[in-house]
């Protein structure tokens, strides 16, 4: 039989007010220990450049192509078969000359893959393909 007047055992209670804290704190701990696995693709040595220069107006070919797919070369507009007899008189005149090529976001592929085939059957193959500075928002 038991003994009288005595209260049964309670097992003690598991302090859980910090566990919150606890499982945030090894939460933060794995996150900045895990090594992600980087890809591997190929071992490329890209080119550094120190500085642009800029390249005087004589060895500029400027080419603009709008939403609508209007194109102008050098503040002309031109049609897309003009591309090739334009610039193959400017290669003539100055072979070192640099084609800026600069089209809007929104214009169709068709129309850019278009004028850089009319500028590769001229052998026009120095171009730039510009952009503006995305600015900070």
């Amino acid at each position: 039989m038991g003994v009288i007047g005595r209260k049964p055992k309670e097992m003690p209670a598991v302090p859980t007010s910090s566990m919150a804290d606890i499982a945030f704190l090894l939460l933060v701990f794995f996150m900045t220990t895990t090594i992600f696995k980087h890809e591997e693709g190929l071992d490329v040595n890209l080119p550094r450049a120190e500085a642009a220069k800029k390249q005087a107006s004589e060895n500029l070919a400027n080419i603009w192509v709008d939403k609508d797919g209007y194109i102008s070369i050098n503040d002309k507009m031109v049609f897309l078969s003009d591309i090739g007899p334009i610039m193959a008189k400017k290669l003539e005149e100055n072979p070192a000359i640099l084609v800026s090529f600069k089209a809007d976001n929104r214009v169709r592929y068709e129309v850019i893959n278009s004028v850089q085939e009319e500028l590769k059957a001229v052998n026009a193959v120095r171009v730039n393909f510009s952009s503006d500075v995305e600015k900070g928002r």
